[in-house]
């Protein structure tokens, strides 16, 4: 079987093992978000990249999502650049603009249509990388493995997360961040930097710091601050009303999402982080209440969540000024003990990987104290 490669060539290397290094690597073996249901189209093809990957998130006519790496094996164009086809025989198949290879959703090479009928080529020796693709709560999932040209199936489901009520997602924003997505990871569950880089009059102030005591216990693959009411200084919970509250829950390889219950009522809100490169970060954060609140101040939510993420991107670029140099970085408890765990959290998971034994989590139930 012919797989991404050409004659002549010269195998690409074999994978590396990942680096636990902070700053550095990716966690693999593990389902990263890719997009919204509702952006994969019937018969579209879209391009994405993914640690470093082009991949192809296609859907069939029949609603079945796919996804293949995005590199046509006989001169590099990207598939997504071509469309879904369907030939007698063969079925729907992805056909590529420059010499219309065409290939199945799995990956299997059906025609060159190059070739005449005394060339015998077994066009199906060929094949393009294919990724494991989960399609649930309108969230879709790729799978990354470690090894992608000798990929073990996936050995677990992607998260299922509480709270997906009333409906389609009511916001969505997105931003991609200059960072490496441990930075980004660290930068989202810091507890401290709120009253500095998050200055807004419906939501705290440099002037409203409170010493804060919060409970947290390991969950599946990450860790949780248990259930509790908000901080007396966090305003934008007073619009819910009630008595609210809220959970707040990280899991690898990049998901932190708060469950807010007030009564029977509950509001999600989900931040997905997907490397792209080792170098940029896409922040999606993602939003779903049946709060009949939601619906009147969905406009000022929308405001409030461009401003945080450009907040928090502008503070990333002021950080990559001091990350050029390479600098020794300083953690503190209790502030700092969420990123520690992440770090942990890493380490574990790919150690684990490469040991071929069950993850066994780190983290410690523990009651942190800080201001903020």
């Amino acid at each position: 079987m012919l797989t991404d490669s050409a004659p002549g060539k010269t195998a690409a290397p074999e994978a590396r093992p990942p680096t636990a290094a902070f700053g550095k690597g990716f966690i693999t073996d593990a389902w990263y978000f890719a997009a919204l249901s509702r952006d994969v189209k019937v018969a579209g093809l879209k391009r994405y990249e993914l640690l470093g990957e082009p991949v192809l998130i296609g859907r069939t006519r029949a609603g079945q999502v796919y996804a293949l790496r995005d590199i046509c094996p006989h001169r590099a164009a990207p598939l997504s650049a071509g469309k879904l086809v369907d030939h007698d025989g063969e079925g729907e198949t992805v056909e590529c603009p420059y010499h219309g290879w065409r290939f199945r959703p799995d990956g299997v090479c059906t025609a060159i249509p190059s070739l005449v009928r005394d060339q015998p080529f077994e066009a199906e020796r060929i094949r393009v990388r294919s990724y494991p693709v989960v399609e649930s709560q309108g969230l879709v999932f790729v799978w990354m493995a470690a090894d992608p040209r000798n990929p073990a199936e996936p050995d677990h489901e992607p998260p299922v997360f509480p709270g997906v009520v009333g409906g389609e997602a009511k916001l969505v924003e997105r931003m991609d961040f200059d960072s490496h997505v441990d930075h980004a990871v660290v930068g989202l569950m810091d507890p401290a930097h709120g009253p500095y880089v998050h200055q807004q009059w419906w939501w705290r102030s440099a002037h409203s710091q409170h010493e804060k005591s919060k409970a947290f216990e390991p969950r599946e693959h990450g860790f949780a601050m248990v259930r509790h009411a908000p901080s007396s200084n966090s305003y934008a919970y007073r619009i819910l009303g009630g008595a609210p509250a809220t959970e707040i829950t990280f899991r690898l390889p990049g998901y932190r999402w708060e469950h807010i219950q007030v009564g029977e009522r509950q509001v999600l809100a989900l931040t997905c982080l997907t490397p792209l490169t080792e170098t940029t970060t896409r922040i999606t954060q993602i939003f779903w209440s049946d709060h009949w609140v939601f619906d009147l101040v969905r406009p000022f939510l929308k405001l409030g969540a461009r401003a945080f993420l450009k907040q928090d991107g502008d503070m990333v670029n002021l950080q990559n000024e001091g990350l050029r140099y390479d600098p020794a970085l300083i953690w503190v408890d209790d502030a700092d003990r969420q990123a520690k765990w992440y770090q942990q959290l890493k380490r574990e998971w790919l150690k684990s990987r490469a040991e071929d034994r069950a993850f066994a989590n780190p983290v410690k139930a523990a009651t942190l104290r800080w201001t903020s």
